[in-house]
């Protein structure tokens, strides 16, 4: 399986666990919150139970002072006490600052109190009594534990996928450059011997067209030793006509395929148009891209480079024949692995997008594609 779908897998699975762990507690703690209002149901009936008693005539001493102690042991449960016509008569639990402040706060909350709980009903003496309450500071907070729990797991979740994610993409950077060093390293010595070879080839009457295809090759040799060892230092940008630097690698890249694949370029400026570049570099994405479409086309089809100004950018489409990507590929094509390839490390466009986006401060993505028509790559220079 592709590195990349088993990445994606993980991360699935990962995800899928940390919203298990937050709906099981959701549900516990709704659970909890449930159960806590029903004893606080009971606690208000059995208070509303004990001041009927105290009211009624033939309630005894003893009873009383057993009453008397239930009245008091409600210290955590809003009430109200009111009569038919509405009027409060009693209250408890009720900040008492807030009363003093405004003289309609009680029957302010007595309307918010008649959405929360239906009323208890007491019988006193002639008149039916109704008994209005409301949670307990504690059932309130646990009420919203749930969210706040569910905010607390997100952002935990969150913030270990930057860490992970900042954490890879170092170890990522690190291996990238020191292989890239080390083949630029590894690259050196043979391309010294064949500098040496070609000479003496050369004097011992080397035919001079092969001699040149032979240098040609060396020297695009040298090009791929120079742009490994640019990974991991600071480019170095030199303000270069793009529509120059770009017919010079069509040319090369030209040569070296299928004369099936039929190259064109397209460009559009009333002026030269320079562009900061750093050229082996951004050579090397215009290979890729051009070496990807032919892939795509399977060695037979067109590909076209078209070059315009908008605005205070040069805009690069290259557009070829080929067998299209699908539209959920769009942006994973540039994740390091991502390959459809049987062959092939999947580092091609990652790199391309390192080359233009990190270093040349642009933008590449993919324009457009239709699967069996073709894609356009489009990159976007600062002028």
């Amino acid at each position: 399986m592709n590195i990349y779908y088993r990445k994606q897998i993980w991360k699935i699975f990962l995800l899928l666990f940390a919203i298990s762990i937050g709906v099981l507690s959701l549900w516990y703690t709704n659970d909890l919150v449930q159960k806590l209002s029903k004893q606080e149901e009971e606690k208000v009936k059995l208070w509303a139970e004990a001041t009927k008693r105290l009211a009624a005539p033939e309630t005894g001493m003893n009873e009383l002072s057993f009453l008397s102690e239930i009245s008091r042991n409600n210290t955590t449960i809003p009430l109200l006490l009111v009569n038919e016509k509405g009027k409060i008569i009693s209250c408890r639990n009720i900040d008492s600052t807030e009363i003093v402040k405004d003289s309609n706060y009680l029957y302010t909350l007595l309307e918010e109190l008649k959405l929360k709980h239906q009323p208890i009903k007491i019988p006193i003496f002639s008149e039916q009594q109704l008994i209005y309450y409301d949670n307990s500071v504690l059932l309130n907070k646990l009420t919203y534990y749930p969210y706040v729990q569910l905010t607390v797991i997100a952002l935990f979740i969150i913030v270990a996928y930057l860490a992970f994610s900042a954490s890879r993409n170092a170890e990522q950077n690190q291996v990238w450059v020191g292989m890239a060093k080390e083949t630029a390293h590894q690259l050196g010595t043979p391309l010294s011997s064949l500098m040496g070879w070609l000479e003496y080839l050369k004097s011992q009457g080397l035919e001079e067209n092969t001699a040149d295809e032979i240098a040609k090759d060396i020297h695009r040799l040298e090009t791929v030793t120079d742009r490994f060892s640019k990974i991991g230092a600071k480019p170095i940008l030199t303000k270069l006509p793009i529509d120059e630097v770009l017919n010079t690698a069509l040319h090369y890249l030209q040569t070296r395929v299928s004369k099936r694949v039929k190259v064109e370029m397209k460009h559009d400026f009333k002026t030269e148009q320079l562009v900061p570049l750093n050229k082996p570099l951004f050579e090397w994405v215009i290979e890729n891209l051009f070496k990807n479409a032919v892939d795509a086309m399977e060695g037979e089809g067109s590909i076209t480079l078209s070059v315009f100004e908008k605005g205070k950018n040069v805009i690069i489409d290259i557009e070829d024949s080929g067998k299209g990507i699908p539209s959920g590929d769009f942006k994973r094509i540039f994740r390091p692995g991502f390959t459809t390839k049987t062959r092939g490390w999947g580092l091609g466009l990652s790199l391309s997008k390192r080359i233009i986006e990190q270093y040349h401060k642009g933008k590449i993505f993919v324009k457009d594609s239709e699967i069996g028509k073709g894609t356009c790559f489009r990159i976007v220079l600062k002028k």
